[in-house]
């Protein structure tokens, strides 16, 4: 009270507060003088004490616009309406459109790259309906918060339902996943998960069961450059909020910068705002000009959508095997320039290398298993850069070499016959086992064997178990050949 009355506020109006505010804090009941006041002290009264003065750690935090958010997060779209490049999966007859329209929202996992607008587009869910809206970050979030959004969400679902955001929800383990399920299954929430992995290889099955995959493709061009011109349009949001200033630019630093950030939005939005920094500070008074060298700048490199271990990973190898495998030694060397543009180790290309010159080119040229190992090995000794060319090489002569399947074929063949075998497989023959000891010949290990370079020609011999006598699992020389 004692403080209260040396701030100059009245014995009444002191005694007001502290009632209203509990009694227990001078600070508590100041703040609630200022903000609430009596009668006879209205918060906008010039005379009234300021509480800076008197407990300085009150003091309100500076204005959020004196520090604001990244470009890419202020040009969010704010409905759905504004997402832009994801027209199958948000039509006007789409699952989306239909649910947000009569009901009910389905649990939802948005697959797809990075800055292709799942989290826009979850949000913008969020803003479309009645629903309560609770985000988390796989990265930081673990099953005690989960938990306890679910368990918030029981509690308040008599008065509405609580959609849970989960970003990076690959992240989360199986056992983490799985705190998803009771609230899924009871109605408690309805889940929205977005990934940049393939979910059949990152989520679990059955969270999978419950919920709708949406696949969102990369944006292309002509919608970065759309978003872009908003960005510069936008006084309120958009660049002019970062500089402080009008903003204008080159159409052909868009043009550039729409066509190599490989359709990620986050990754061209956050170019244009480091673009627009430097340019102001360049630049004095008046409008700020943006070109295209202050793109290039910004920009250093193109930005190229590639993960070691992710799903990337496993298509753009996949590509290049079948560019070798069809004979094409173009697409094949553009495939091989992704992969290591990307980032790719070398020592992994040339180990698939290996494999492809046994698989598919086999038997047709024999040599080409010599030419992989070859390349393997200068890889090894070389490391990047300098073994690109080496991987190129090896590339282009498999791609242009004849193509034989015939021994992974035979393989194939041969293993699925001993899987199916009924009651087990068949014993070598005695003939051919070899006897090194002499209670293994009197048991017949070796017996009536044939040494072929004694007996030429001979084809009375069989190596094969009896049942299997005739079977052919090799195709060598292939048909066309045979008939020659």
């Amino acid at each position: 009270m004692e403080q209260l009355l040396s701030m100059g506020f009245s014995q009444e109006l002191a005694s007001e507060a502290m009632a209203a505010t509990g009694g227990h804090s001078a600070v508590d009941a100041a703040e609630w003088i200022l903000n609430n006041g009596g009668s006879d002290a209205p918060p906008s009264k010039p005379s009234q004490p300021s509480l800076d003065r008197f407990f300085p750690s009150k003091r309100p935090k500076p204005s959020p616009s004196c520090s604001p958010s990244p470009l890419s997060d202020r040009m969010r779209p704010r409905s759905l309406d504004h997402v832009l490049g994801q027209d199958h999966i948000l039509g006007p007859s789409s699952i989306l459109r239909s649910a947000l329209a009569r009901g009910p929202l389905p649990s939802l996992v948005l697959w797809g790259p990075p800055g292709s607008g799942k989290t826009s587009i979850a949000r913008a869910i969020a803003a479309s309906s009645p629903h309560r809206f609770v985000s988390l970050s796989a990265v930081t979030a673990g099953v005690k918060d989960v938990r306890s959004v679910v368990d918030d969400a029981r509690r308040d679902r008599s008065h509405h339902r609580t959609i849970l955001f989960v970003d990076e929800v690959h992240r989360f383990s199986k056992a983490q996943q799985d705190s998803f399920l009771p609230g899924i299954e009871d109605g408690s929430i309805i889940f929205i998960g977005a990934t940049t992995e393939n979910p059949s290889f990152h989520l679990t099955t059955p969270l999978l069961s419950r919920s709708r995959v949406l696949s969102l493709h990369p944006l292309n061009p002509d919608h970065i450059a759309s978003l872009l011109r908003r960005s510069v349009d936008d006084t309120e949001n958009g660049l002019t909020a970062t500089v402080r200033a009008p903003v204008s630019i080159d159409s052909d630093a868009i043009s550039f910068l729409s066509l190599h950030c490989d359709g990620d939005a986050r990754v061209a939005l956050n170019v244009l705002e480091i673009a627009a920094t430097m340019a102001a500070t360049r630049q004095s008074g008046g409008s700020i000009k943006m070109s295209l060298e202050n793109i290039k700048e910004a920009l250093q490199c193109k930005h190229l959508a590639y993960d070691r271990e992710g799903e990337e990973h496993y298509n753009l190898i996949s590509a290049l095997h079948k560019s070798m495998r069809g004979n094409d030694p173009d697409a094949a060397i553009y495939w091989l320039a992704r992969m290591l543009e990307g980032g790719e180790q070398p020592l992994y290309i040339a180990r698939r290398l290996v494999r492809f010159a046994s698989e598919d080119v086999g038997l047709a040229d024999p040599a080409a298993l010599g030419h992989a190992v070859a390349c393997y090995q200068a890889c090894h000794f070389l490391g990047m850069p300098e073994c690109d060319t080496n991987l190129a090489q090896c590339v282009a002569y498999l791609a242009l070499a004849p193509k034989s399947v015939a021994v992974y074929r035979a393989l194939g063949e041969a293993k699925r016959v001993i899987k199916e075998s009924i009651g087990g497989n068949e014993p070598v023959p005695l003939h051919l086992r070899n006897a090194p000891t002499k209670l293994m010949r009197e048991f017949g290990y070796g017996k009536d064997y044939l040494y072929p370079p004694d007996h030429p020609g001979c084809t009375s011999q069989t190596y094969l178990p009896p049942s299997l006598q005739g079977r052919k699992f090799l195709d060598w020389p292939p048909q066309d050949e045979k008939q020659q």
